[in-house]
């Protein structure tokens, strides 16, 4: 898996977790929903997310920035193009 594909799965799965939106997420993280939007979609580009923009969705989860990393996902991440 890429590492832009790991983070939209990461990020939509938490939301899941939560029964929340994606808007709602933008809401909770103090981020545009058009930004988070550009994140998690399919063809989204890694240039698309920082890691600043990791941190503000992990303060709107109410979770540390290392758990927002703790998943398989993460594991065995192909290089990006």
């Amino acid at each position: 898996m890429r590492l832009q594909k790991a983070i939209q799965t990461r990020i939509l799965q938490l939301c899941q977790e939560r029964k929340w939106s994606v808007n709602k997420l933008a809401e909770r993280s103090g981020i545009s929903p058009s930004t988070l939007r550009r994140t998690v979609k399919p063809y989204a580009s890694i240039n698309n997310t920082t890691t600043g923009l990791i941190l503000k969705i992990c303060q709107g989860l109410e979770i540390p920035f290392k758990d927002f990393w703790d998943s398989p996902l993460f594991e065995d991440l192909e290089e990006e193009p």
